[in-house]
């Protein structure tokens, strides 16, 4: 492996600043690892090199002229094919957005640009963020650094691979139900979901409106907060965008838990349907914690258990709703037929991969007459019910510790043909998106088989700063960020 390609995102800027690196050089080595290792990984579904040379070398001439537009100035990263650019195309890994190139630039796309940053490429993905393991692209599966025959974790399974093989430093991903904690998880990497509303979704292709979230994959966390810094504020294209100012992340981490308050949800610790190996881990992190100074606090989530469920109706409702558009004339895939029916017809059927029609007519037996008000209306008052019970909890502890994933990756294909246990694998993760919460999954150890196990803390709406700075801390303690795939350390 090369030298660069496991360097963190704020090390990369400090050699840029000082001249010991430029950019093409850093730009070059990313490449030349995606080139070599993505054969077999599947994480990226497009990369354009010479495009990110020449951003490289303009980056290069910038720096060198003084014009320094922020810290992240001519570093490289990756972006979840979910998200529109007129560069890259937009499938959101299916088939029916085949070639679709979007006539706009999403937002953060435009926030990425303006601090310099340069995107070499798009990852792959579930088709339309629907998905716990990375496995239903219509592109081909991603797969594990850790254990190639194992899952990377979805939707954002490529995004978390790209990282933990450090083909790039850093990657967008979109988090519906825990769709960049899982993966992050699985994979050892650090990642982050900041509050609903705290990054626009301005050109984030909507697969459940109200649940989908754009964050951040990296190694480090003091890299999550400087690309928090960059993507999170106001966009008054999207009316669900917070009109908060965002607070200088990094300049919050100051390695200290003193006094700070961690719940414990019994509830999210039960050894039921754990992998004892992960619970140990998770454990071990939270005392690790404990050691620094800070105190744990028992609190109770009693409507967790219904999270599954709730998600699921939520989730398939809004889906079947924003896929509707998906009809072979405006965009994308369109099957040829004399007949307006027939081609609608075929369009989707050939379009969509299996999961997206499950969901979608799931999505539309909720919604249908006779049975809104059993399921769709039961389901936000279950939703109501888990926000209040983070809201109580919340009132003795500044933060809530749990797994992020009920066990480490498992192997490619194992189940695919069961999905009420792939969608079990979100069960640690989709009450934080009912909420509307923070959330962020860090790297706490490994299995005895190799595989990495993560944890994750909750937050309070817009106290990402508070995630940042514990997570800040506890990597200050643990190296377990510091490993990569090879066995190399940075």
């Amino acid at each position: 492996m090369s030298r660069l390609s496991a360097r963190t995102l704020s090390s990369l800027s400090a050699s840029l600043e000082s001249g010991e690196l430029s950019s093409r050089e850093i730009v070059a080595d990313c490449l030349e690892r995606i080139e070599s290792s993505d054969d077999l990984l599947g994480a990226f579904s497009e990369v354009r090199a010479e495009a990110a040379l020449r951003a490289a070398d303009e980056a290069d001439r910038e720096r060198s002229a003084g014009e320094v537009r922020s810290a992240l100035h001519g570093l490289p990263i990756a972006i979840k094919g979910i998200l529109a650019s007129p560069e890259f195309e937009t499938t959101c890994g299916s088939r029916i957005l085949k070639g679709f190139r979007a006539p706009y630039e999403a937002t953060v796309l435009r926030k990425l640009r303006e601090a310099g940053m340069i995107v070499v490429g798009s990852t792959n993905m579930d088709e339309f963020a629907m998905g716990s393991s990375c496995e239903n692209s219509a592109y081909g599966p991603t797969r594990n650094p850790w254990n190639t025959d194992c899952v990377p974790g979805g939707s954002s399974g490529g995004s978390a691979a790209a990282v933990a093989a450090r083909q790039v430093p850093a990657t967008l991903g979109s988090d519906t139900g825990g769709s960049i904690r899982q993966p992050a998880a699985l994979c050892g990497v650090v990642g982050i979901k900041p509050t609903y509303g705290r990054v626009s979704r301005y050109g984030l292709v909507a697969f459940a409106s109200s649940l989908d979230q754009i964050g951040t994959f990296s190694h480090s966390v003091e890299d999550s907060a400087l690309l928090l810094e960059t993507i999170c504020g106001h966009d008054p294209k999207d009316a669900t965008s917070v009109p908060r100012e965002v607070p200088r992340f990094s300049a919050g981490l100051d390695g200290s838990v003193e006094g700070l308050r961690i719940g414990i949800p019994e509830e999210l610790f039960s050894e039921e349907g754990i992998d004892p190996e992960v619970l140990l881990k998770v454990r071990e992190a939270v005392s690790t914690l404990e050691s620094m100074g800070a105190k744990t606090v028992p609190v109770s989530l009693p409507h967790s258990e219904f999270g599954i469920a709730t998600y699921y109706l939520i989730c398939t409702a809004e889906a079947s709703s924003n896929l509707s558009r998906y009809d072979g004339v405006k965009f994308g895939f369109r099957a040829e037929s004399d007949q307006l029916d027939e081609m609608y017809r075929r369009t989707r059927s050939e379009g969509f991969g299996a999961e997206v029609k499950r969901r979608i007519i799931l999505g539309t037996y909720v919604l249908s007459a006779g049975y809104y008000d059993a399921y769709y209306r039961k389901a936000q008052q279950v939703r109501t019910l888990i926000r209040r019970d983070f809201a109580r909890a919340f009132e003795v502890c500044d933060v809530l510790a749990s797994p992020a994933t009920p066990g480490p990756a498992w192997p490619l294909g194992e189940r695919t043909a069961d999905p009420l246990q792939m969608y079990m694998s979100d069960i640690f993760t989709v009450t934080l998106n009912l909420a509307g919460l923070p959330g962020i999954a860090l790297p706490c150890g490994f299995t005895a088989s190799g595989l990495p196990v993560g944890f994750q803390l909750l937050g309070r709406a817009l106290d990402e700063q508070t995630l940042l700075r514990i997570g800040d801390a506890f990597q200050r303690q643990t190296d377990w960020h510091k490993a990569v795939p090879s066995g190399d350390s940075e």
